[in-house]
């Protein structure tokens, strides 16, 4: 039989995971093998760009839809397991899981809508009016915006030590803090009066900026940056960057553009945008040349 498309692997994978136990991404695509009784021929086939399986690459989507609509929980990184509201689903006997199923989840529609253009609800038939590439540049917006979803969600699944990391290899990916060896001594090290870390703003460490950096899940409002702000008076100090996993209140952002105080702040969607733009924590998975008639080529003199 040909690979069966992510759709189709939604209910058996939920299936497999009845029995509550954890399993890891690769034990189950091997029992969802053995369901659809896969060649190892089946099994061997590429994506179009020859750099995965298809039928692992489908496995893993499956297993990204389930999970964002709270049918299947990730404890720890690859592996998985059913929720009481997969659970819920089986019991219930549907024929079928697939998009349109999971839309009566909430968590899945956030999900989507994340990445997603709401402001165009028949996103399947815009693109008749739009050139080739904008369709891939949209295309490649939606993956990157999946991508900052999944980035931020592996951020914090992680120890306080790893964000700390992190926070290291991003500033100095970025250009900050001289080498990964001065950075790593800065950071994390300081931990008085509201400062988490020093770092040099420049290789010769002409200046200094004082970083707080907070791997939380809940909002940051005005009485954080408040103490931030008081502390990096304390110390003299004209910049400041404040990182957080989480979202910054809106009295926060109104606060640290008001103040004559440099302060940048750095929530969780737009750390995982710096990871993408700097390279830190992502692989590149593919390369397309867009390419155009050279006009100049074509005219005789």
């Amino acid at each position: 039989m040909p690979v069966p498309d992510f759709q189709t692997i939604m209910l058996p994978l939920l299936q497999s995971a009845s029995d509550g136990e954890l399993r890891s991404s690769k034990e189950y695509r091997d029992l969802l093998a053995q369901h659809f009784e896969l060649t190892q021929e089946e099994l061997d086939e590429m994506l179009p760009s020859q750099r995965a399986p298809l039928f692992s690459n489908r496995v893993a989507w499956a297993m990204t839809y389930l999970h964002r609509a709270g049918l299947m929980t990730r404890p720890k990184r690859g592996h998985y397991k059913i929720t009481d509201v997969g659970r819920d689903v089986l019991k219930s006997s549907p024929k079928a899981l697939n998009i349109k199923y999971l839309e009566r989840f909430p968590e899945y529609i956030e999900w989507k809508n994340s990445f997603s253009d709401s402001s165009k609800p028949n996103q399947e038939d815009e693109t008749e009016d739009l050139t080739p590439e904008e369709v891939l540049d949209k295309s490649y917006l939606r993956i990157r915006r999946q991508l900052v979803a999944d980035l931020l969600d592996q951020v914090k699944s992680g120890t306080p030590q790893f964000f700390e990391m992190l926070v290291v290899k991003l500033l100095v990916a970025m250009g900050y803090g001289g080498t990964m060896k001065d950075a790593g001594m800065a950071v994390g090290k300081s931990g008085d009066e509201g400062i988490d870390g020093i770092i040099k703003e420049d290789r010769l460490g002409l200046d200094v900026i004082y970083l707080q950096a907070k791997k939380w899940d809940s909002t940051v409002g005005r009485p954080e940056i408040q103490k931030f702000v008081g502390a990096l008076q304390g110390k003299r100090a004209k910049k400041g960057v404040f990182m957080t996993t989480g979202t910054f209140a809106q009295g926060a952002v109104e606060y640290a553009s008001l103040i004559d105080t440099k302060i940048i702040l750095i929530d969780g969607e737009k750390l995982a945008e710096y990871m993408i733009d700097f390279g830190v924590g992502v692989t590149t998975k593919e390369v397309y040349e867009v390419k155009r008639v050279d006009t100049d080529f074509f005219i005789e003199e």
